[in-house]
Parts: C-alpha cells; sequence; structure tokens
C-alpha cells in the first residue's frame, strides 16, 4: 500500500513538473519598448489603453493623419512589442494612412495574462479593431491588418472572423502551429514519443485545437485581400509556409512577395520593400 501510494506520489509530481515545464518553456518573453514614434520617427501620436479580454487592457499607440479614413493596425510577434514594429510604422504613416500600433498581452507595455497564445493575439486584434471603431469612426472607413510572425497568424485568424477588415498584410507567418511547435520541439532535442503529449496538452491550455486557428486554414475564410510577405532565408519559419498557405489555387484574393536576404526578424529589411506593400493597398483601391 505505502508503495503504491509513494508511486502515485512521483507520478503526480512528474505529471506537475512537466506541466510547469511546457508552460515555463512557451511563455513569452517581455521586451519593455525603449523607442516611440515620437523618438524613433518623430512622429506625434497618443497612447491610449484598449480594454480586452479577462479585463486586460492594451497598450497602443494611435498616429493620426488628417482626414484619413484608412487605418493600418500593426501587430508584432511573439516576445517582441509595438516599439521593434515602428520601421514598418513609417512608410504608411508617410502615405497619409492613420497608424495604429499595440502591445499584446503580456508583451510591451500591455497587461499580463495568465498565458499568450495564437487565439488570445487575435482576440487583442479585434478588441483593437472594436475601439478603433467606436472612437474614431471616420479613421476605420478602412481596416488593414498587418501583423508579423505569430501577429501575422493572428490578423489572419481575426480577418477570418469578421466583415470589419479591408485587407491584410501577414508577414513571416507560419502555416501550422503543428509544424511550427514540431520544428522547435526538434531544435530542443525532445524525444519524438514526447512531442504528441505537449501538442495535446497546449491545445487543452488555449482551448483551441491547432486545425481550426492554423492560417493554411483560416485564410480559406478571409474575404479580403491578403498579402502574404516571407523572407527567403527565414530560419524560423521557413518561407516554405508561406508558399504553402497560398498553394490552393483557389485563393484568387491572396497573393505573396518573397523578401530575398530577409530573415524571419528583418523587419528593417522588409521595410525597405513597403513600397510594394502600399502599392497593394493602391492595387486594391484601399488607398489612392
Amino acid at each position: 500500500m505505502n508503495f503504491l501510494f509513494v508511486l502515485a506520489v512521483i507520478l503526480l509530481a512528474c505529471v506537475v513538473i512537466f506541466m510547469l515545464a511546457i508552460h515555463v518553456g512557451f511563455r513569452a518573453p517581455r521586451i519593455s519598448n525603449t523607442e516611440t514614434p515620437e523618438t524613433k520617427l518623430g512622429v506625434a501620436y497618443s497612447t491610449v489603453f484598449v480594454p480586452t479580454k479577462n479585463a486586460k487592457k492594451l497598450s497602443t499607440w494611435f498616429l493620426p493623419v488628417h482626414e484619413s479614413e484608412v487605418t493600418v493596425v500593426i501587430l508584432h510577434g511573439w516576445g517582441s512589442n509595438a516599439g521593434m514594429m515602428l520601421p514598418l510604422a513609417s512608410p504608411f504613416h508617410a502615405a497619409g494612412m492613420n497608424v495604429l500600433l499595440f502591445d499584446a498581452r503580456s508583451h510591451g507595455g500591455s497587461e499580463s495574462d495568465t498565458f499568450s497564445s495564437l487565439p488570445r493575439f487575435a482576440e487583442d486584434t479585434q478588441s483593437v479593431v472594436d475601439w478603433l471603431k467606436k472612437t474614431h469612426p471616420m479613421a476605420s472607413q478602412k481596416i488593414v491588418l498587418l501583423g508579423h510572425s505569430v501577429g501575422g497568424a493572428a490578423v489572419l485568424l481575426a480577418s477570418s472572423r469578421t466583415n470589419d477588415v479591408a485587407a491584410v498584410i501577414s508577414i513571416s507567418a507560419f502555416a501550422h502551429p503543428t509544424w511550427m511547435m514540431q520544428r522547435y520541439l526538434k531544435s530542443v532535442h525532445l524525444p519524438s514519443i514526447m512531442r504528441p503529449s505537449i501538442l495535446r496538452y497546449v491545445e487543452w491550455v488555449i482551448g483551441s485545437r491547432f486545425n481550426d486557428i492554423a492560417p493554411i486554414n483560416t485564410i480559406r475564410s478571409v474575404k479580403c485581400p491578403v498579402l502574404l510577405v516571407h523572407g527567403n532565408v527565414d530560419r524560423v519559419v521557413p518561407i516554405e509556409d508561406s508558399r504553402a498557405i497560398i498553394a490552393d489555387g483557389h485563393l484568387s484574393h491572396v497573393s505573396l512577395i518573397e523578401v530575398d536576404g530577409a530573415g524571419h526578424d528583418s523587419v528593417d529589411n522588409i521595410e525597405s520593400h513597403s513600397q510594394k506593400l502600399i502599392d497593394f493597398l493602391i492595387k486594391e483601391k484601399i488607398v489612392n
């Protein structure tokens, strides 16, 4: 009896340690914003804390352009923040569009929550869109969502659930969470026999099946024009992921730009190709 009790305690302890290790291993690092639109770009802005799910507040920067009816909402990637996305904000603002950058929960200057996830990034995106429409109706006549990495996947997920978005620009997004996690788990040499259990546990924690939130699937429900942007030397999310997303020949509203020499975090490199992003919006009659 004592042996069975000790064995049960050991097994329970192993399960708890396993769960804690997953939470710690996948926790997004918080990096504070060290630059603002004014210090980085010389652009006037306002800071607003927007309510989101779980009674949390998101730190946002709104960069207005007088009488513009187009707003580009910009979302960073995992462990990043709004400040790191400022190089991408500059060309849109200079082209006459309002820009709104925000920190997802547990990132930058936003409030913390129990965990970060692709669905929560998408929830935060929708909260910002709802706030924008309510408080700036003129500036939200045409809303463009732009996201990087997990943010790129999140803006596709958010857009698949609403008709409030005029266009989407998704940069360096993975095609499927399972593919992304399998690559990561393999890189840390986790035995393959353990990987399915970890994937199922993460699905349980975030409350979503990976198939339901995978960009390769959600993009089929996005009705507005979509531009995928991917660096051809991305070692975190291979460019093959974007090619897989667009492989469905029925997605006539989706196009792909492959950026030579750009890695996963090459925001500055992609910013140098910003005219192609603006040309996409002109082609789709989002801007003149």
